[in-house]
């Protein structure tokens, strides 16, 4: 059983910067697994990255001031967020794939979810 948890949102101003972590809340490791950050109720995909962290995805929105990376050491997934517009404002939620090297873009594809971190971008 795998127990994401996320951290780091919070308010921040048009143009700031998050950094957004995903971890089991359990210790369990999590480096075998594909990670995708997906957005609000409708699950928007926003970045997904591959097992070992070699391959990576953004959104088109996102592609140019978001960053996804991991560290299996530390058994940590990160969401950098640069240059925020009020348009991220959202719940953002972390995601664990099982079967695939590489994460999928699609919500339903993926096995375990976190219970999400609120990002507000507001002046």
């Amino acid at each position: 059983q795998v127990n994401l948890v996320e951290s780091g949102g919070r308010l921040v101003q048009p143009g700031g910067s998050l950094n957004l972590s995903c971890t089991d809340a359990c210790g369990q490791s999590i480096s075998r697994l594909a990670v995708g950050w997906f957005r609000g109720i409708e699950r928007d995909f926003v970045a997904g990255i591959s097992r070992s962290g070699g391959s990576f995805s953004v959104s088109d929105s996102a592609k140019g001031r978001f960053t996804i990376s991991r560290d299996n050491v530390e058994n940590i997934v990160y969401l950098q967020m640069n240059n925020l517009r009020p348009e991220d404002t959202g719940t953002y939620y972390c995601a664990a794939h099982v079967e695939h090297y590489y994460a999928p873009v699609v919500p339903r594809d993926y096995d375990y979810w976190g219970q999400g971190t609120l990002v507000t971008v507001s002046s």
